[in-house]
C-alpha cells in the first residue's frame, strides 16, 4: 500500500511554498520572518543561515487564515423621519 503524494513529505522548503503558491520567494521568508507562516529553523548553527522548513499544518492554518469569506449581510431598516406616519412598508 502506497501513501498519498501529500502524506509522504511532511516539511516543504520555502522555495516549494513560493511554487505552489505563485508568489516570490521573498514573500514567504517575509511571511516567516513577520511570524505570520510558522516553519522550523533546522540550520546546524544558531547564528548561521537559517534552513526554514514548513510542515503541511502550519501551511494549511496560514491558507485557512487568509481565507475570504464572503461578508454577512446586514438588512437595513429604513426610518421614518419623525412626525411622519408610514402606511406601507
Amino acid at each position: 500500500m502506497s501513501l498519498p503524494v501529500t502524506c509522504t513529505r511532511r516539511y516543504r522548503t520555502p522555495a516549494e511554498v513560493a511554487g505552489d503558491l505563485g508568489v516570490d520567494l521573498r514573500k514567504v521568508l517575509a511571511w516567516i520572518r513577520t511570524g505570520e507562516l510558522r516553519a522550523c529553523n533546522l540550520a546546524t548553527r544558531v547564528h548561521g543561515r537559517p534552513r526554514w522548513r514548513v510542515s503541511a499544518v502550519d501551511l494549511e492554518c496560514f491558507l485557512a487564515s487568509r481565507a475570504v469569506q464572503p461578508p454577512v449581510k446586514v438588512a437595513r431598516k429604513r426610518r421614518a423621519p419623525e412626525g411622519v406616519t408610514e402606511y406601507f412598508r
